[in-house]
This record gives C-alpha cells, structure tokens and sequence, in this order.
C-alpha cells in the first residue's frame, strides 16, 4: 500500500463525524426521556452493531487482494 493511501485511511477514519443511527420508531419512544441516556445507549449500540459487517467484507476482500498478488507473483 502506498503511503499516501495509508495517509488518506488514516486521516477518514480520524476525522469520522457521529451520526445518528436511530430509526424513526426508536427515536420518537426514546425523545420521551428527559435526560437521554436511553437514547445514546442505544444510538451507539446501533453503530457498534453496524461496524462488524465492514470488518467482514473488508476481511475477505484483504484475503482474496493477497491470494491474487501470490499468484501473479507464482505466474512470473
């Protein structure tokens, strides 16, 4: 990987934004709370939950980029 890749990963991910997760439904029962402790559980757990399918695709994605790179190195 080139640096400047490695600068540009590195710098998204240092710079990620918060969002909110929260679907129409949980949102309008969790606005009820007065302190909104419930509502940022939840909203965290949500992107937590939402983290482990990237990391899966990125996964296989690394593993199938390396088994290509072996072959065309087993090829010349």
């Amino acid at each position: 990987m080139k640096k400047s890749h490695f600068i540009l990963i590195l710098l998204l991910i240092v710079t990620a934004v918060p969002v909110e997760a929260q679907c129409a439904m949980c949102r309008a029962v969790l606005e009820s709370e007065e302190s909104g402790a419930a509502a940022k559980g939840i909203n965290n757990g949500i992107v937590y939950l939402m983290i482990f399918p990237y990391l899966l695709i990125g996964g296989i994605g690394y593993v199938i980029f390396k088994m290509r790179q072996k072959a065309k190195v087993e090829d010349n």
